[in-house]
């Protein structure tokens, strides 16, 4: 799908008639990106560290739907629904369901809220226990009329993914989809990657289904149309053309090598190829190649043929690229062993753009049928829809479920089970999937559980934990320092767990790796033990998602003098329902040598060979990467802040000859020594200092 977003007035390129139309040498420290890699300078950075896309996890398994229920409860509940009922409206609504904690059990819609409520309040009435457990469990229901049906059942969708009831299907792992944007703010326009709001002017082609997806289309667009890729700061101060150029993945706009004419032909044919005109660009693409061949220009010929197989690799990449489907979103759900999967594959312009498995929460009395139809309203929420949607399995609300995606998307919206032909071979293709991925998410997960088990019996563990928090802090002489927390469970790493900290104690020594942690964990557990109110209880509520806000087991990195120090902080804290464990390092950092220390035991040297050992040091490698990114951020900014002046005997000359030469600070960054000799003015012991203040390794 194609977004526009309003444009502001574009700078005209400014036309210099020196400019040399012959390629110019390059390097590798010409390069806008690290390594050829794309800018991510619009996605956001909390994301950014994690761009690799997290597989969804599995629910916490479901109550047993067999449970008992109280008579005496059920009498209560069904008696707090009748006093609803008679101030019921008779009209579209949506109703929530509350415990006596205030706490929301189920958000249900109805075309008549009256009759829909008076269902529940009938004692003899045939209906699931999950129902029952629900009944037994509510004091009092609150009702929002609504003027339609439609506007009922997207006010459903928005209070489930906001409040997350414990009886409602519930989505999960619900990020935002990385966009194609080609911008509209420069007279060069910039091919990027783009997560969030879509308010930088500019054409926005998606979703993808992941960052990979994107990547790797974004890189065969450069080879078939050779539009920038670098930041408009590093586009503006280039003298000569980049890496980019050399390699033919860029026309080098930034210093002429291309006129403004012939850029704006190469953003038109990609924006065409972006929305769906593929046919017609390559069919031109062919022609020129003809015609450049015929008149024995066979360097321009060439040309054009690496761009057509540039274009034909972005299809042929895609895997299922449909003939008959221009647009559309396909849905399919299978179920094992008490869980869900919802497969999800996305269609544009008549290309695959990737798909994503899902899990989500729902009681094992829940059918394919039920668990897709919540799931739907949920997941277009915040999406826009296409105009077609596939499902494999007929649901009961499918065309109120098209009217409310139509008045969303403003078009009509088709919401179909195909039955033959091609389009049913998409559903069976994605069913596959869905069964591969829920297949496979058991696997690990089972394997999961295992080394939690594990860890119970050989570090006698009160219980299985399923929550750890894995501590650590990173600094240079005291400088930039951060701390940092990742945490694991059942279903593996949480990433949207992770937490930084700042470390903001001005009285600390530099290098205190003590004090240092000891301002983390108190941050961590205060805020803890002091109960969230408000909007904030309401937010702490969704984020857990059955997932436990304290750990069971925390690790830090060291040996028993940081063990002592954080018991003596849980102390101070009262803490005492909560496991600690210290990782010291082998001789020489050996891997597979560590010694674990446990309060009130002797130190523990688990066999190199041992799955508990490898799993503590995954968890400990992975603090350890999450710190050091956390750390290199935060330096790189000041850097950036500071500039050149904090390098000790650089001075203002010096400066402006390194970024006459280089062109930015990032070109200076990423120079070797033997380059940084060569400015001049630039000594070997300097070029030394500039290579090791960039390049110090955190403690």
């Amino acid at each position: 799908m194609v977004h526009d977003s309003p444009e502001r007035p574009t700078p005209a390129p400014k036309v210099d008639s020196k400019a040399d139309p012959k390629p110019r040498r390059g390097s590798k420290s010409d390069l806008p990106q690290d390594d050829l890699a794309l800018d991510t300078s619009d996605v956001d950075p909390e994301t950014s560290a994690a761009e690799e896309e997290d597989e969804a996890r599995l629910p916490e398994a479901s109550e047993d739907a067999a449970e008992a229920v109280a008579e005496g409860t059920l009498s209560v509940g069904h008696a707090a629904i009748e006093n609803a009922v008679r101030l019921a409206p008779t009209s579209p609504g949506v109703y929530r369901m509350l415990n006596a904690a205030n706490d929301v059990l189920y958000v249900g819609k109805a075309k008549n809220v009256k009759k829909r409520l008076s269902s529940y309040a009938r004692a003899n009435a045939p209906l699931p226990a999950r129902i029952l457990r629900m009944i037994a469990a509510t004091t009092h229901v609150e009702i929002v009329s609504t003027m339609t049906e439609t506007e009922a059942l997207l006010l459903e969708a928005n209070l489930i993914k906001q409040l997350r009831p414990r009886f409602n299907v519930q989505l999960r792992d619900d990020k935002s989809f990385p966009y194609i944007l080609i911008t509209g703010d420069h007279w060069a326009p910039q091919i990027l990657k783009h997560r969030g709001a879509q308010s930088r002017p500019g054409r926005y082609f998606g979703p993808f289904a992941n960052a990979g997806a994107v990547n790797r289309t974004i890189t065969a667009l450069q080879r078939a149309f050779l539009i920038r890729s670098c930041t408009d700061g590093f586009f503006e101060s280039r003298s000569r053309p980049c890496l980019l150029y050399q390699i033919k993945r860029c026309a080098g706009p930034c210093t002429r090598e291309i006129d403004f004419p012939g850029y704006s032909e190469l953003v038109r044919e990609a924006t065409e190829f972006l929305s769906g005109r593929s046919h017609a660009v390559k069919e031109l693409l062919a022609a020129e190649m003809e015609k450049a061949s015929g008149e024995l220009e066979f360097e321009t010929a060439a040309l054009y043929r690496d761009r057509l197989a540039a274009l034909s690799a972005i299809q042929s990449q895609q895997g299922i690229n449909p003939r008959t489907v221009e647009e559309a979103d396909v849905f399919a759900i299978h179920q094992e062993g008490g869980y869900s999967c919802v497969e999800v594959f996305f269609f544009r312009t008549g290309q695959n753009w990737g798909n994503r498995a899902y899990f989500p929460k729902a009681e094992k009395s829940f059918t394919p049928e039920e668990v897709l139809s919540s799931f739907l309203a949920q997941f277009y929420d915040d999406k826009p829809p296409p105009k077609l949607i596939l499902l494999s399995h007929e649901i009961e609300e499918s065309a109120l479920l098209a009217d409310a995606l139509s008045v969303k998307a403003g078009s009509k919206v088709e919401v179909s089970v195909p039955k033959r032909g091609e389009k049913k071979e998409l559903i069976g293709h994605a069913l596959t999937n869905a069964r591969e991925a829920l297949g496979r998410k058991l696997a690990d997960t089972a394997t999961q559980s295992r080394l939690l088990e594990g860890m119970v019996s050989t570090l006698g563990l009160p219980h299985t934990p399923k929550r750890i928090e894995v501590y650590d802090n990173s600094h240079i002489q005291g400088t930039n320092a951060v701390g940092a927390m990742i945490v694991a469970g059942p279903d593996g790493f949480m990433k949207n767990q992770y937490r930084k900290f700042n470390i903001k104690s001005e009285g600390l020594t530099p290098g205190d790796d003590y004090g240092m942690m000891r301002e983390v964990l108190e941050r961590r557990f205060k805020r803890l033990l002091k109960p969230p109110e408000g909007e904030a209880a309401a937010k702490t509520k969704a984020d857990d998602d059955s997932f436990p806000q304290w750990p069971d087991l925390v690790i830090i990195d060291g040996g028993r003098g940081q063990l002592n120090a954080v018991r003596e902080i849980f102390q101070n804290l009262g803490l005492t329902e909560v496991s600690l464990m210290a990782v010291a390092k082998g001789p020489e950092r050996d891997a597979g040598r560590e010694t674990l220390f446990m309060p009130d035991r002797e130190a523990i040297k688990l066999e190199p060979r041992d799955p508990v050992l490898y799993f503590i040091q995954r968890l400990r490698d992975e603090a350890h990467r999450f710190v050091i990114g956390s750390h290199r951020k935060l330096r790189k900014k000041d850097i950036r802040e500071a500039g050149l002046q904090e390098i000790p005997g650089i001075g203002p000359s010096r400066k402006r000859a390194l970024l006459h030469h280089f062109g930015t600070l990032k070109e200076i960054e990423r120079a070797s020594i033997a380059d940084l000799g060569k400015v001049p003015g630039v000594s070997a012991e300097s070029a030394r200092k500039i290579f090791e203040f960039f390049h110090a390794q955190p403690g």
